[in-house]
């Protein structure tokens, strides 16, 4: 049997993420001592691990307590809570497609701004007598990308604390 603090500690949950849980019904499989206190049995952590997995996904905490409670239900509901997870995992993958597009947006800006910076102008990046970016643009950092060996070489500005104190 384990304390509250000792699954906070293995699990890397704080204790008040447990008693939240608890709270809002996600641990219903969780039994208590002689003086109130929750103790926890090492099937527990399992559970803990999916809430804690679902919850880190952006599932809202009542679709969390419907699962847990399917799987308080037993074997009849095994069908039920895979499709749950097969459709969890399907949402989880198209946000992380989502952030990976805001994630090569952001590198693309990066290098944007690189660039301009060692150019000393942003204006490297305009069409000719405008503040309109060139349309070419992308197209250079895209083909600079599939070029690059290293991706931070690419979009990093190279550290100028080191740089200060290297010889010319």
């Amino acid at each position: 049997m384990y304390s509250i603090g000792d699954v906070a500690k293995m699990m890397n949950i704080s204790t008040s993420a447990l008693r939240f849980y608890d709270r809002q019904g996600l641990l219903p499989f969780v039994e208590r001592n002689q003086a109130g206190r929750r103790t926890f049995k090492p099937n527990d952590l399992n559970f803990i691990e999916v809430i804690d997995c679902l919850k880190k996904s952006g599932v809202p905490v009542k679709n969390i307590a419907s699962f847990i409670q399917l799987c308080m239900a037993g074997d009849g509901t095994l069908k039920e809570r895979y499709d749950y997870l097969d459709h969890q995992e399907a949402v989880l993958t198209d946000k992380i497609q989502a952030m990976q597009a805001q994630l090569d947006f952001l590198r693309y800006k990066k290098w944007y701004y690189k660039t301009a910076v060692e150019a000393g102008t942003e204006a490297v990046h305009f069409l000719p007598q405008t503040h309109a970016v060139d349309p070419e643009t992308k197209a250079q950092y895209q083909r600079a990308r599939q070029n690059a060996t290293d991706l931070h070489q690419l979009i990093d500005l190279p550290d100028q604390s080191t740089s200060q104190n290297q010889p010319d």
